[in-house]
């Protein structure tokens, strides 16, 4: 795969400023491409972003082909350009295409009986005339255009590394810019700015980068940053339809309909809930109908757009905490909501994650709501969290529980998808409140089996956290054989509910459905936070997308070759492996203690980059000469992380868990950030090393899925696997190239 285009001049032989501040740039635009097509194509390809890892993988598969063509004659960079806009301009096609629901569709396999549940492919149907493109062959094209886009700054990266011969310094170069492009990304996710930024400024910085820059280098420069432009509006869907970006989604608003999509999938919408929306009065009206006091203190977790803050208010609710994660959608229910539920006084927003507030509020309530919680995203691109995950686990029930008052409320309800998944959640609220909550579906059913589909069905669960009379009399009644006829009540102004028997209400009276939880194992913990993952093990559409993943990438290898003989760098491969399953234990870690948002997963990334460059600092003070005892601390560091359960660090005090916390997570960090500085440092060749590792890399984004087996925890065992035979295999003088 070489391009025809001559090499650039070689780089100096003696380093100067210029090289490392080049060096520098080309990191910060790497890091920042990176982040900005994780978001970009994640959310233009249709279901794209629910393959673990991919697009985060296929940059680093290009940079480590670049950096291992460093010494091709030919020059890689030329491609970047021009296959990021052919890339983009195949994702914008496909986007409408999909939507249009003609010509082609994307087939996402298993859904009548799925392994996984993924959002959004409940209600596709196959279509025997349309084109229909299998989601791993979709995911499969895109990861080579993302990595072909990489390979050429991959290349710019080494040859900037090999023009330095401080290996150390040159490394806290690359460290350093990676560091800032995490910062400016976060910027640019805090003041919600749109891909037209991201890729003016990454794109651009690249073009900047080149040492010759041909009217078809700007031109396709020109042409990517207009295709990101397009992001913000919808040409087709008319003027009125918004298109926003979140730090978590692509959000688009018809203020028609008051309807919001993130991410190509329809989410919520604002409803006037005087009118309209039994679902969102349904705890309150059950409450009310046997015979129970207003709530007065409420907890709504995924307040969305207002709909169930609205309902509660309506209700009579004296205080309102609203928890929703994502400000755009909070400001479009402040802005635009028919009841206009955020502009009440009794409401008090906060704009952080669900399972974060229930660990850190120390008020206590008459009813928390779990609402409609479905995040429709992966919590970042290095592991296989939804933002919700954490709240569908045995401990965060056990949570939700402590933040009752006594005989206050518990109610989660949503369109689960599947029967299996309402058993699951029935199992650990019965394991948490000691007793099986009371369930009920829109429309009515009388029983859920694991094996039978709820799209069509809005499922409630409701419990107790001690002795609570309403919700017994409900119990009871619904055992006697009565029903909840729910409606208007045109004298009142509101909503009105009563138990009736079942020959008298009409046919749309509530029901109580058996939740039938046989078979049913495998509950999801903060370890394993799988609730959409029907068996401990690893789907057949991951597996396959890892095959294909793998072959890709080893044909992109072959293909990029310089044409010489490269023995493998052993040692600094395993090192990449084991430092992605570092970062992705970090990120989980985090997420569970502090949050899963995008804040903190922006602290944690550059915290990780801080902690590379103090040792890199170290490196260079204290120029260490043995291996052996950074090893020894970083293994055990390691078991520290295995053998002692996260829940440990959720009892612990606010500012100790903070301490101990970031003590566990970055001290493996800094002791092989201490080992890698010091393999690094005696690489004849930095450019072929840093490839090996780049692509060990790789290999630790795929080891990830593991984690859908054994849990994030048991993944460390496998890290400490890779740094194991990394020491096994370390000597020499790393990579070299022969004739």
């Amino acid at each position: 795969m070489d391009s025809p285009t001559p090499a650039e001049p070689p780089p100096p032989t003696r380093p100067t400023r210029r090289a490392y501040v080049e060096l520098f740039l080309i990191s910060f635009a790497a890091l920042f491409l990176e982040l900005a097509c994780i978001r970009w194509f994640g959310a233009t390809v249709a279901f794209l972003t629910f393959f673990t890892n991919l697009v985060l993988m296929a940059c680093f598969l290009g940079l480590s082909v670049g950096l291992l063509a460093s010494s091709s004659p030919r020059d890689y960079s030329r491609l970047t350009l021009p296959v990021g806009l052919a890339g983009a301009l195949l994702a914008r096609w496909l986007l409408r295409a999909h939507r249009s629901g003609g010509a082609l569709m994307v087939e996402v396999g298993g859904r009548g009986s799925p392994q996984q549940v993924y959002f959004g492919t409940e209600y596709l149907v196959r279509d025997p005339f349309a084109w229909n493109v299998p989601i791993e062959a979709m995911a499969g094209f895109f990861f080579v255009l993302i990595a072909v886009m990489f390979v050429g700054i991959g290349q710019i990266m080494g040859r900037r590394f090999n023009a330095i011969p401080d290996r150390v310094r040159a490394y806290s170069a690359d460290v350093g810019g990676s560091l800032a492009g995490i910062a400016a990304f976060g910027l640019a996710s805090r003041y919600e700015t749109t891909p037209l930024l991201w890729f003016a400024v990454g794109a651009g910085l690249f073009a900047m980068l080149l040492r010759r820059r041909s009217a078809v280098q700007v031109g396709c420069l020109v042409g990517l940053i207009y295709v990101a432009a397009l992001s913000a509006f919808d040409p087709g869907a008319g003027t009125a339809r918004q298109i926003l970006w979140s730090p978590y989604y692509k959000v688009e608003y018809d203020p028609g309909p008051k309807l919001i999509e993130t991410n190509n999938i329809g989410h919520q919408q604002m409803v006037d809930v005087e009118q309209t929306g039994r679902a969102y009065h349904l705890p309150h009206l059950l409450n009310r109908a046997g015979g129970g006091s207003t709530f007065k203190d409420v907890l709504i977790i995924g307040a969305g757009s207002g709909n169930d803050v609205a309902a509660a208010l309506l209700a009579g609710a004296e205080h309102v905490d609203a928890v929703e994660i994502d400000p755009t959608l909070q400001r479009l229910g402040r802005r635009d909501h028919p009841n206009r539920p955020y502009d009440d006084p009794r409401v008090t927003v906060h704009l952080t994650d669900g399972r974060g507030f229930l660990r850190t509020t120390q008020k206590k309530y008459d009813l928390i709501i779990y609402a409609l919680v479905d995040s429709l995203v992966l919590h970042s691109g290095y592991s296989s969290l939804r933002l919700e995950s954490f709240l569908f686990t045995d401990q965060a029930m056990r949570d939700v529980r402590a933040r009752l008052k006594p005989g206050g409320v518990f109610a989660a309800y949503n369109y689960y998808r599947q029967g299996w998944v309402v058993g699951r959640i029935d199992l650990m609220i019965a394991d948490a409140f000691g007793a099986r909550p009371v369930v009920f579906s829109l429309p009515p059913q009388d029983e859920i089996r694991p094996t039978e589909s709820q799209t069509n069905h809005i499922t409630f669960l409701m419990a107790s956290g001690g002795p609570n009379p309403a919700l017994e009399s409900a119990r009871d009644r619904f055992a006697g054989g009565e029903v909840l006829r729910t409606g208007q009540d045109p004298e009142a102004g509101g909503w009105d509910a009563s138990f009736l028997p079942r020959g008298e209400a009409p046919g749309d009276a509530l029901r109580p459905a058996r939740v039938d939880t046989g078979g049913i194992e495998h509950l999801p913990g903060d370890s394993w936070p799988f609730l959409y993952l029907r068996d401990r093990g690893i789907p057949a559409l991951n597996l396959r997308g890892m095959a294909i993943v793998a072959v890709l990438s080893l044909a992109l290898l072959v293909g990029f070759s310089p044409g010489r003989r490269i023995r493998p760098d052993a040692q600094m491969f395993f090192l990449g492996a084991g430092f992605m399953l570092l970062e992705t234990k970090g990120v989980v870690h985090m997420a569970l203690l502090f949050g899963a948002t995008w804040a903190v997963n922006s602290i944690v990334f550059g915290a990780i980059l801080v902690m590379i460059l103090l040792a890199n600092l170290f490196v260079v003070l204290a120029r260490p000469s043995r291996q052996w005892p950074y090893y020894a601390g970083l293994v055990l560091a390691l078991l520290a992380n295995v053998l002692v359960p996260l829940e440990t660090y959720l009892a612990l005090p606010g500012a100790v868990r903070v301490v101990v916390s970031c003590a566990v997570v970055f001290l493996p960090v800094l002791f092989a950030g201490m080992v890698f500085a010091m393999a690094f440092r005696d690489r004849d060749r930095p450019d072929l090393a840093l490839g090996a590792n780049i692509a060990g890399v790789v290999v630790g984004g795929l080891s990830e899925n593991l984690s859908l087996a054994m849990g994030f925890t048991n993944l460390l065992w496998v890290a400490v696997g890779f740094y194991l035979l990394s020491a096994l295999l370390r000597g020499g003088r790393g990579a070299v190239a022969g004739p």
